[in-house]
């Protein structure tokens, strides 16, 4: 058997499943989804080929309860994917990926309550919709109909349909197979992942009109190889679970990379962040972990950045590179090595431009190179996975290849 990296992983406070299948309670069949009950404590998971939702502690990862059963019928799943919990109303938003639908349950009660959508392509029709984020600002659902490469915005009061955004493409605005979906409150954006594309789009909340992309397909920072689940953490980060290049990426709200978390020899599909708690939780293989976000953040390494640098007294540089050398040195554990580098370019997003332009010397240039060599070869690793030619990325399944279906 291969050694998982996640096993040996200290940042890992809790891991719930096993590696097997199982039904039994508290173990999995392809968790797929996951949301934080962030009033009662409580994580969330789509336990996607048991066709069921359960409920954990997140303190400890305890076993809590279980809801919904295989079926067509209301009330009933056929593969569950990603999930939403609507404090303002109650209710968890579940998508019904198999059913082509959209299920409501309460909360507080964990009973059905409703569900809208069936299969097709018109309005209120889905095709193995996948993602659901909630606007609060402006009261809408954002959900991605994978399969028919679209957004579909509904009421967050009635679940009527408001309109949809987006077609086949790899153009700004458009998708193929979109998966994850998130909201950026602060900032009135939508961030999706736009899986066979191998990027993410940043969309306007307002009316979804494109606002940027980053990404592209490889496995070098800020590359991806079929993006799925994303949320967002603290102060706008974006976390995506990078699914082919077996690990989640950070990145700043701009699309500026910050940190890898390796996930050894597993998959990513989905990830939630808990921001009173500060919990990030993943999905990988028939597992769920819980990382603490710091513990994964604070241990980035420093990547110079000559553009945001540029204008630093040479005190502040020479300060700077000191640090950036003795962490490259010191063992990972040290209190050295957990200075979190959004405290270093906080300090520089406050400098103000001198009237003349610092060139950056021959050292610093030098330095740069040092340590995007030092990131490539950290981020060589044996190819485990199995290529797209061979494997399916997470939306279309072995049998179903054609329809681009979302299980697998």
């Amino acid at each position: 058997m291969e050694d998982d990296a996640l096993d040996r992983d200290a940042r890992i406070k809790l891991s719930i499943g096993t590696n097997q299948r199982d039904r039994a309670d508290g173990v999995f069949h392809y968790p797929r989804g996951l949301a934080f009950d962030h009033h009662r404590g409580l994580l969330l998971v789509s336990d996607c080929n048991n066709h069921r939702v359960q409920v954990f502690s997140c303190d400890g990862g305890s076993f809590v309860s279980k809801f919904g059963e295989p079926g067509r019928q209301p009330g009933q799943f056929v593969r569950p994917w990603s999930l939403a919990i609507d404090h303002d109303h109650d209710r968890i938003l579940i998508v019904d990926t198999s059913n082509h639908r959209i299920q409501s349950w309460s909360l507080s009660e964990q009973s059905f309550l409703s569900c809208i959508g069936h299969h097709g392509s018109g309005d209120l029709e889905f095709q193995c919709p996948q993602g659901i984020a909630i606007d609060k600002h402006h009261h809408r659902i954002i959900i991605t109909d994978s399969n028919n490469d679209r957004l579909v915005f509904l009421s967050s009061i009635d679940l009527s349909f408001l309109f949809s955004i987006g077609k086949q493409g790899s153009q700004p605005g458009e998708f193929h197979c979109p998966m994850g979906v998130a909201i950026d409150d602060d900032r009135h954006r939508i961030i999706v992942s736009d899986t066979l594309n191998h990027r993410v789009q940043v969309l306007s909340s307002i009316d979804g009109s494109f606002l940027f992309e980053f990404g592209s397909l490889g496995k070098q920072s800020r590359q991806l190889n079929s993006p799925s689940g994303l949320c967002i953490a603290n102060q706008g980060r974006i976390i995506v679970a990078d699914y082919f290049n077996h690990r989640l990426q950070s990145f700043t709200h701009e699309g500026h990379h910050i940190s890898s978390f390796d996930c050894g020899i597993e998959k990513p599909l989905a990830v939630a962040f808990d921001e009173h708690r500060g919990l990030i939780a993943f999905t990988a293989g028939n597992r769920v972990h819980v990382i603490g976000a710091n513990q994964w953040l604070a241990d980035t390494k420093f990547v110079w950045h000559p553009d945001l640098h540029r204008y630093a007294p040479s005190w502040i540089k020479q300060a700077v590179s000191t640090m950036t050398m003795i962490r490259s040195m010191v063992d990972e554990c040290s209190a050295m090595s957990m200075i979190p580098n959004e405290l270093l370019f906080e300090i520089f997003s406050h400098l103000e431009a001198p009237e003349l332009e610092i060139p950056l010397d021959e050292y610093h240039v030098q330095l740069q190179r040092r340590y995007r060599r030092q990131l490539q070869q950290q981020q060589r690793q044996p190819d485990t996975a199995t290529s797209t030619a061979t494997s399916p990325p997470p939306c279309c399944p072995p049998k179903m290849r054609a329809k681009k279906c979302a299980m697998m």
